[in-house]
């Protein structure tokens, strides 16, 4: 399975690749955020390569689920965001991936996750039990073991309330840890912590897509993923290496 989604995620992407720096057409917008054709186009792409290979399963996709497309009794669950990072990529910021997970329908353990990065053409890829890797080299989650020398990535989410509180972390991570960042993808945020780019991911308000595939990373790379579903469907989350004690998430 986890070929298939690689093939899915690297057909997106090259799309993606390919659509960046042009024109982009807006289809939906909202007050912190914008949806563009190619979210559903790379959506049905993924949904394609993936039912066409194994058509007893299931998508569930920021874009809307497979339905009758695959078996809605289906014991696996393919999780779909077909671009993390939007506002990057319609903006000419090339900072966006391809988040692609499977899970099993009746536990909800993640089995595999793919991550891929069209843009530095970076694969980082998780199956349960056999490591997490980024272009076929292992990886591990960073090995730092104090705050003062960490480098935290703070999502924003959308709502006023975690507004705030993303604020509140800001001024306590600021004071204390060496650099924050907020590069506005949730997926490459996780496969950054999972390869020890960076020491920390928080993020308020987060949905199932944007994190299942980047949750696998972290753990197979030695890391701690903590996530606590909230309103709406939205996910709280902390993401770390597990030599750090994060005072605020």
């Amino acid at each position: 399975m986890i070929y298939a989604a690689i093939t899915a995620a690297q057909a997106a992407g090259e799309r993606l690749r390919h659509a960046f720096g042009h024109e982009l057409r807006v289809t939906e917008e909202f007050a912190h955020d914008i949806k563009i054709a190619a979210d559903k186009e790379c959506q049905d792409l993924i949904y394609h390569i993936l039912l066409g290979l194994f058509p007893d399963t299931k998508c569930i996709g920021e874009e809307g689920d497979s339905g009758d497309l695959g078996n809605p009794d289906a014991e696996i669950e393919w999780i779909v965001d077909p671009i993390d990072g939007t506002m990057n990529l319609a903006h000419g910021i090339p900072h966006f991936c391809v988040s692609i997970a499977a899970r099993e329908a009746a536990t909800q353990r993640i089995l595999l996750g793919v991550i891929y990065d069209p843009m530095r053409h970076e694969l980082f890829t998780a199956e349960r039990g056999s490591g997490t890797w980024l272009n076929g080299i292992l990886q591990k989650v960073s090995t730092r073991d104090k705050l003062s020398e960490a480098v935290l990535a703070v999502g924003f989410a959308k709502s006023q309330d975690s507004i705030d509180h993303c604020l509140k972390l800001y001024q306590v991570y600021g004071n204390t840890a060496r650099k924050l960042r907020a590069m506005g993808s949730a997926a490459l945020d996780l496969a950054y912590v999972a390869t020890g780019r960076l020491d920390a991911y928080i993020e308020q308000g987060v949905n199932l897509w944007d994190i299942a595939a980047g949750a696998i990373l972290i753990e197979e790379a030695g890391g701690v993923f903590e996530s606590e579903l909230r309103a709406k469907g939205k996910y709280r989350v902390c993401a770390h290496s597990g030599r750090i004690d994060y005072p605020v998430k």
